[in-house]
């Protein structure tokens, strides 16, 4: 799939490069840049090196980008480079803004005198502004949102937007470099680009790639439209894009899978397990009882703002003496079974429906490792039930793959997934 216009991201940083800062800035730009139908090609991340970040900005305009869009690099000290190697990759002499010059001064000495600093050196201050304040000649000058202004360069047909490193001054400052002539005559060439996302669950990528072949041999043409596969907190998650040309395939394509996979596709248009699970249980009462997950489920339950009006409690019986004190889980029955077995979870989560007066409860019990698995009950061995009052109930006990943290992550969602099960009355995939 091939969009009209075509764009890059370069960010600079070698704190990034190193990995002691996530790039928050990249995936943000791109999803901006979708939403006006831009397709973003490429995000490179680059040290703080002038001779890198030329680099990075000639390979895009070899790759044929019409946009580029830098973060990072605007600051006053002496490893602070962007708009002087933008400039340099424009074509354009650097020239002092007096008037930004001046901006920055004022908001350096409200920074002051709110810090109450009463003496610094002037002279410094002074050429740290001067730095800041030159551009490349011809470039427009965003205002600046903390101390650094960023910038618009024409480039030789193209357009590079210069932008700040930190989130918290980018991102407010997008909207001002969007009205910019330049960068609006470039993304009027944009046609719309759409999308959508499927996610399933306990279905391998392997399965949706047999699907995808499938659906092509069956006529849809699947390089109209981009399709991404992700495997996500134990979820597979299809990205479909798309512009207008293609929408019957990118339907054709959602309906395919649809049909194959009915299953284990839970959304069709991207909402997530945790908001399903929060509309299910509005006007109901849930307990939780949590062994091996200690507390992951109540807190995936409890990420969701408004959980209160249907969260009533939950224990973490780790042990055995906790599981028959607050869950009333009979020791003889733990003596015979198991304190990892459906019928300890059963009891585990009749337990929490006792305790928290609930009308809904999931209990997990199993062995996380890496310790304590037996050939009968390795490790990732887990035992779910999910359960109303009124005695309808899914239970479960897979052996789940991965270390002690996957395993215990990975309990959680599918005690997620189980109660979504249980309160749409599905049956969960053999």
């Amino acid at each position: 799939m091939s969009g009209e216009v075509r764009a890059g991201i370069v960010v600079t940083g070698t704190e990034v490069l190193t990995g002691r800062i996530a790039d928050r800035n990249g995936p943000w730009l791109s999803e901006r840049l979708a939403e006006h139908g831009v397709e973003v090609a490429h995000i490179l991340v680059v040290g703080d090196r002038p001779e890198d970040l030329e680099a990075a900005l000639r390979f895009m305009a070899a790759e044929g980008m019409d946009l580029i869009v830098t973060s990072g690099g605007l600051g006053p000290t002496a490893d602070d480079l962007t708009a002087e190697v933008v400039g340099r990759f424009a074509g354009r002499e650097m020239v002092l803004d007096e008037e930004v010059e001046e901006k920055i001064a004022a908001i350096l000495r409200g920074f002051a005198r709110r810090a109450g600093v009463m003496r610094f050196d002037a002279e410094a201050l002074r050429e740290a502004n001067r730095k800041q304040a030159m551009a490349p000649e011809g470039a427009l000058v965003l205002d600046p949102v903390g101390t650094a202004p960023g910038l618009v360069v024409p480039a030789d047909g193209r357009v590079v937007v210069v932008l700040p490193g930190p989130p918290r001054e980018l991102q407010p400052m997008w909207p001002a470099a969007l009205e910019t002539a330049p960068l609006r005559e470039l993304l009027a060439r944009a046609t719309p680009l759409h999308g959508y996302t499927l996610r399933m669950f306990g279905v391998p990528e392997s399965e949706i790639a047999k699907s995808l072949r499938e659906i092509e041999s069956d006529g849809v043409a699947l390089p109209e439209v981009e399709i991404t596969t992700c495997l996500r907190r134990g979820e597979i998650e299809i990205d479909v894009r798309y512009r207008d040309a293609a929408a019957a395939t990118a339907e054709a394509v959602r309906e395919g899978l649809r049909t194959r996979h009915e299953q284990h596709l839970f959304s069709l248009d991207g909402e997530t397990i945790d908001s399903q699970v929060a509309r299910l249980l509005a006007g109901r009462r849930l307990g939780l009882a949590e062994s091996c997950s200690a507390g992951l489920l109540a807190a995936r339950i409890t990420d969701v703002p408004g959980a209160s009006a249907y969260m009533a409690g939950g224990v973490v019986a780790y042990s055995n003496e906790a599981k028959a004190k607050l869950l009333g889980v009979d020791p003889a029955l733990i003596e015979a079974k198991g304190a990892v077995s459906p019928e300890v979870a059963e009891r585990m989560a009749l337990g929490a429906l006792e305790r928290f007066e609930a009308d809904v409860a999931v209990a997990i019990t199993g062995i996380a490792g890496p310790d304590g698995g037996t050939e009968a009950k390795p490790v990732g061995y887990v035992c779910f039930n999910a359960r109303l009052a009124d005695g309808a109930a899914l239970a479960r006990d897979p052996v789940i793959p991965g270390g002690r943290a996957d395993i215990r992550e990975r309990s959680a969602l599918v005690g997620m997934h189980l109660l979504r099960m249980l309160l749409n009355g599905e049956e969960p995939p053999p």
